[in-house]
């Protein structure tokens, strides 16, 4: 770790992060644990490591804890979606039913529940681009807006673990009606888990498999995967969440979970699990231009490409979006191929810079990624859901004031 100063950061501005999270969150028992990795002009230049990794146990977080990322899991999938269009086998512009064909048939609901859905004709078929910004018109069950999610819910779409594989989660999803057009609005949703059932289909190879061969070994993400091996389930973190009067309960037993077997449902939109250090090396890879210690994931183009706003017409996630939830907050905020984009940085109200790229995950966990300050940023704990606590926007603040010398 290089000193703060040499990547033009301020140690004692930089020890208030740690001072901040220990007294607002950690003390007073709002988070079990934090980890903090702040990377800087090819430096780690700041670690936060504070509280417990499992409450119940009394096991100290550690540098090496284990995390389920959720969302997380999302940028992971569209770059490794995004490999095999630099290679030619898929395009942007592709109809998706060019790979599904099931889903040359979804319509748009127009009325009725599970069974008895009605519906009309889609106005433009459903592209590979949808699915990376979210425009496909699928939803996510927790999002409880109307019938269409509660089918998602009644038939376990969204759930981690879930109860059939990619090809049986395909099948269900396809009898299903879409919530929108493709193209007319943006909703958090399904979209990264199909994203990887086309990664297995196109590749030819097991979503998983696909993931360690071309982007967790070339990375050295040693410690990312779809569950936690035998051998380092004493590293796995406890997750927590808010019952009816908020108060911080156990929500996954890392002794019991569900993320100790190797799952079905390989859930290209939440399904992994990580470290900081792991998670970090993802992180730099987008900052160098898309390659790691001579390990090149995709090309510069191509990420400069991702990270650009792709919502139709340049619009915002405040002008397209019909979430009740998602990992962002919305204005001044665009969606790129695979993660939120910072348009507009004075609408946004928070410190950082324009172009940044963002998400977070279910219990959470966040991270950011800023090409103009040449800055990363991971965080790392374990309560559900993330937006209960405004921790991502302080973070930011805490580690912008940090900065002796900006771009």
């Amino acid at each position: 770790m290089s000193t703060p100063e040499a990547v033009g950061l301020s140690s004692q501005r930089l020890k208030r992060i740690d001072t901040f999270l220990q007294a607002k969150y950690v003390e007073p028992g709002l988070l079990p644990g934090a980890q903090l990795q702040v990377w800087r002009r090819g430096q780690l230049a700041h670690e936060t490591v504070l509280g417990l990794a499992d409450r119940e146990r009394g096991t100290p977080l550690k540098s090496d804890t284990l995390y389920r990322i959720y969302s997380m899991t999302k940028p992971i999938t569209s770059i490794a979606f995004m490999m095999l269009v630099e290679e030619g086998r898929v395009a942007l512009e592709d109809p998706v039913h060019r790979f599904i064909p099931a889903f040359k048939d979804l319509g748009v609901f127009a009325a009725g529940s599970l069974g008895m859905f009605q519906t009309r004709p889609l106005a433009e078929p459903m592209r590979m681009i949808d699915l990376l910004r979210h425009t496909a018109g699928f939803t996510y069950g927790f999002q409880q807006r109307g019938n269409v999610d509660a089918a998602y819910r009644k038939l376990h779409l969204d759930d981690l673990p879930g109860p059939r594989d990619l090809d049986g989660f395909i099948a269900e999803l396809a009898k299903l009606p879409l919530e929108f057009s493709p193209g007319e609005a943006w909703n958090y949703s399904v979209c990264t888990d199909v994203l990887g059932y086309l990664v297995q289909v196109i590749s030819g190879q097991p979503f998983d498999q696909f993931l360690k061969d071309r982007i967790f070994e070339p990375l050295k993400m040693a410690d990312t995967g779809f569950f936690v091996p035998e051998a380092d389930q004493a590293r796995f973190a406890a997750c927590y969440s808010l019952d009816p009067k908020g108060k911080v309960v156990l929500q996954d037993d890392p002794a019991q979970s569900p993320f100790l077997k190797d799952p079905l449902f390989k859930s290209g939109g939440g399904g992994l699990v990580s470290t900081a250090a792991d998670y970090m090396r993802f992180c730099r890879m987008i900052l160098n231009g898309g390659q790691l210690d001579g390990a090149r994931i995709v090309s510069p183009k191509t990420l400069k490409a991702m990270m650009l706003n792709h919502l139709p017409g340049g619009r915002e996630l405040t002008e397209m979006s019909k979430s009740l939830f998602s990992e962002s907050v919305y204005d001044g905020v665009g969606f790129g191929l695979g993660f939120a984009v910072t348009t507009d940085l004075a609408r946004t109200r928070t410190i950082g810079s324009l172009g940044e790229a963002f998400w977070g995950g279910m219990a959470s966990t966040a991270f950011w990624v800023d090409p103009v300050e040449d800055l990363a940023v991971v965080f790392m704990t374990q309560l559900m859901p993330s937006s209960v606590y405004p921790i991502r926007r302080e973070l930011r603040t805490l580690v912008y004031a940090a900065f002796e010398e900006a771009a």
